[in-house]
């Protein structure tokens, strides 16, 4: 199925490469990549994750990357992968 990043995941996978890139850009790169090739998994598995507990929605599930949730929404034709966020972080309303 196919995978698409919203322009909000894109912006926090921006947020945690400047973030990281601060004090190692080869240790950055690699936890983005790492992140991004989740989406093999997603796409050929959607079902693989876990529905996020905050949202208790048999279509919104997470898998986890290290100590990021990847967030997405499962839809008929294509998956949406709504945001990318630390695991420490209280996600509060949507994500």
């Amino acid at each position: 199925m196919k995978v698409h990043w919203t322009d909000n995941a894109l912006e926090q996978l921006r947020s945690i490469h400047a973030y990281i890139s601060r004090s190692s850009p080869l240790y950055a790169k690699r936890v983005v990549d790492r992140l991004t090739n989740r989406s093999r998994q997603i796409g050929d598995f959607p079902h693989s994750g876990r529905i996020v507990p905050e949202y208790e929605m048999a279509q919104v599930r997470e898998v986890i990357e290290g100590h990021y949730r990847i967030i997405y929404f499962i839809k008929p034709d294509q998956i949406d992968v709504l945001a990318v966020i630390h695991g420490a972080r209280d996600i509060g309303g949507n994500p």
